[in-house]
């Protein structure tokens, strides 16, 4: 009987064994992981931490309102930084994963602000403090806190291009008409990103040698019928992404945006690109848009998310696909999708 139970549980170790075996096989199959997400209220508790430290990202990104600052107190969104560094997730999260990002309005400094916020220079400082960015870096000088830095790993090469969406856009238009809050503005008028992080984000696709690149900006690109913030709101500019995207050859574009307190996936075929366009927005990290069903979105894969949630990415250069998930708390996974470049 004994001899038995020695060979059951021998049988059981072995079977245990090449059980893990695969496991491992499966995960290094994944030669780099992304996590990201947005709007972090620092009143309120982000329950996502752990979830992500799970995940064991390489890059954590944040994709803005990375706190809710909304002042031209100075002191004030020093303050607020400080909390969140403070907070004992989120430095075990820095400890162990390279961290970038952008900002959107509340971090910035004013709800739906652009290019009139009066502190916007000082609160460039202070972004790139949070960061911990070198005072002779680059970013410390120019106007926008646009950036871009390149992953090498053994197998694949991933560039992540930030974008500034705040500083140098120009005004909205209130819609006036209907109950969404802006429109379209004048046909060709306007601008995101300036005329200089347009140049620079040029020479940034146009020049890439990355297996993958990664565009983070804080609003949504492809979504447009929602009335609220996005790109939506100056279609030549929309358009003038396409058309460079498409001119640069860029390979396996994705772009990251927050902003929306819900999580969506867009996808848009593109001519002249070989794969399609995806939009990965994932908004919030504590808080959500809960009472937003399914607002209209024409490029919309699977279904809106309207619960906090962050997102993860995990790539495979051999396979070039990418494997694009929405997370919520204590393990919960609300969507994926997988593409292939």
């Amino acid at each position: 009987m004994k001899n038995k139970f020695i060979y059951i549980a021998f049988i059981f170790f072995i079977s245990q064994s090449i059980c893990f075996g695969q496991q491992n096989v499966t995960n290094n199959s994944i030669d780099f992981v992304i996590a990201f997400g947005s709007c972090n209220k620092s009143d309120l508790e982000n329950k996502l931490w752990d979830d992500i430290l799970v995940q064991k990202p390489n890059l954590w990104i944040w994709g803005g309102d990375n706190i809710y600052a909304d002042t031209e107190d100075m002191e004030k969104m020093r303050a607020d930084y400080s909390k969140l560094l403070a907070d004992p997730y989120y430095k075990e999260l820095t400890e162990n994963a390279k961290v970038l990002g952008t900002w959107d309005d509340h971090d910035y400094g004013v709800n739906d602000g652009g290019t009139e916020f009066p502190k916007k220079k000082e609160s460039q400082q202070l972004f790139l403090d949070f960061f911990n960015v070198a005072k002779n870096d680059i970013r410390r000088s120019r106007q926008g806190i646009y950036h871009s830095e390149v992953f090498e790993t053994d197998n694949g090469v991933i560039k992540i291009i930030v974008l500034d969406t705040r500083y140098h856009r120009t005004s909205l238009t209130k819609d006036n008409k209907t109950k969404k809050r802006y429109q379209p503005g004048p046909e060709g008028k306007g601008t995101i990103l300036g005329d200089e992080q347009w140049k620079w984000l040029e020479r940034e696709l146009k020049n890439t040698t990355a297996d993958f690149n990664i565009v983070v900006s804080s609003i949504q690109l492809l979504s447009d019928k929602h009335g609220w913030e996005g790109w939506c709101n100056f279609p030549h500019e929309t358009t003038r992404f396409f058309i460079l995207l498409t001119d640069s050859k860029a390979k396996g574009v994705i772009v990251l945006s927050g902003d929306r307190h819900i999580s969506d996936f867009s996808k848009k075929e593109l001519s002249g690109m070989k794969y399609p366009l995806i939009d990965f927005t994932s908004s919030g990290l504590t808080h959500a848009a809960t009472s937003n069903k399914g607002e209209e979105n024409p490029y919309r894969v699977g279904k809106l998310v309207n619960q906090v949630s962050f997102g993860v990415l995990k790539f495979n250069f051999n396979t070039k696909t990418v494997l694009m998930e929405m997370r919520g708390d204590q393990g919960k996974v609300y969507q994926k999708l997988k593409q292939s470049y």
